[in-house]
């Protein structure tokens, strides 16, 4: 089962491509297996690249976004072959031209800034009827709003902030410790603002500080036809407020499908079966049966087998992303053979069995019957 994608290059949900490029090339540039000869490399590569394939192409983003691995399965995993080579001209520079200018990571103080909210996770129970051809449901979500009090700051109204005293506005503190081997300075981030390098003047009453509060959001989201079980809807900017006005998280919405007592699904098709009698089987006949759109005529040929599997088409589940296209309903005959018959029925079939000269000495009645379905 693929990862997530966004995981894999290392890149928030509302990245845009730009980032997740150089967010490719950067790990590509690691992993490519003509440089990185670890085990593994080149497993890695494939998942980079992978990743890189949906998430740089608006189309299959957005597909990806709203029904995760199953909006995106039938592209099939990138070969090398398939990679930006633009972007790879880039990284072999890079590669062969030298690690210089790569630098250091930051230091001094820490980002103060919007910080995006938290994605959150439902999940949806679906009935099987509401799977197949979707629709709108509401749901209640309890998630973080940003406080209204405060606008969000976590400050009462006319305070505002202040440089911490604490750590002077740098957000980390370090302790310096002596051991017989030396001295070692620790850094750990500030115990009074949390790393934040700022603290609140005077608290908002509303949501003690914090900038947000739970609350308990009733939404509709629209469930698109042909989902199955285990399929992940992204509802974009449904999850928990950011701090400091940052933007929103998503909510991913997974659905669990329940089973049907008369139809079971296989992909896009629907299995159901049927009981007839074994003289429905010989003489053929046109029944009414139950399909997922209500009932429909079946033609049953005459001669028909046991365990012969008839077609309704366009009768199954609508493909995902595709609507219009329909799989088809596979019907299952079953064929009641009675065990026991009255006088009359059974003077009528050894009459029958007399026609196709069957020998009642040899296999009798019960003879001519098996062999009517096994042909």
């Amino acid at each position: 089962m693929p990862g997530d994608y966004y995981e894999t290059l290392g890149v928030a949900r509302d990245a845009n491509k730009e980032d997740i490029k150089r967010a490719f090339r950067r790990l590509a540039r690691k992993y490519h297996p003509d440089v990185n000869k670890e085990p593994g490399a080149e497993e890695k590569f494939k998942e980079i690249n992978r990743a890189y394939e949906v998430l740089s192409e608006p189309e299959t983003r957005e597909r990806y976004d709203r029904f995760g691995e199953a909006g995106v399965s039938g592209a099939g995993a990138a070969g090398y072959g398939d990679v930006d080579m633009g972007g790879f001209a880039d990284i072999f520079e890079t590669i062969f031209g030298g690690f210089g200018g790569m630098g250091t990571g930051p230091t001094g103080r820490r980002r103060t800034g919007p910080t995006r909210g938290d994605d959150l996770r439902l999940d949806l129970k679906l009935s099987f009827q509401e799977a197949i051809f979707g629709g709108e449901k509401e749901i209640r979500i309890p998630h973080l709003e940003t406080c209204q009090a405060c606008q969000g700051s976590g400050a009462k109204s006319g305070t505002g902030v202040k440089t911490c005293g604490t750590c002077n506005g740098v957000g980390q503190v370090r302790r310096a410790t002596r051991t017989p081997f030396g001295s070692f300075a620790q850094v750990s981030a500030c115990p009074t603002c949390n790393g934040a390098g700022e603290v609140i003047e005077e608290k908002c009453e509303a949501c003690g500080g914090a900038g947000r509060k739970q609350e308990t959001k009733k939404l509709k989201i629209t469930i698109p036809a042909g989902v199955d079980d285990g399929t992940r809807l992204r509802v974009s900017k449904e999850g928990d407020a950011g701090l400091r006005g940052g933007p929103p998280g998503d909510l991913y919405v997974y659905l669990a499908v329940e089973s049907d007592r008369q139809f079971v699904r296989e992909g896009i098709n629907i299995r159901s079966e049927l009981e007839i009698s074994y003289l429905q089987a010989i003489l053929g006949c046109r029944l009414t049966v139950e399909t997922v759109d209500g009932e429909a005529e079946l033609v049953i040929p005459a001669g028909t087998q046991p365990n012969t599997v008839l077609t309704l088409e366009d009768r199954g589940v609508p493909k995902l992303g595709n609507a219009t296209l329909r799989g088809d309903q596979l019907i299952t005959v079953r064929i009641n053979i009675p065990t026991r018959i009255n006088n009359e029925e059974r003077e009528l079939l050894e009459r029958l069995a007399h026609i196709k000269g069957e020998s009642h000495g040899k296999g009798g009645l019960e003879g001519f019957l098996g062999g009517l379905f096994h042909k």
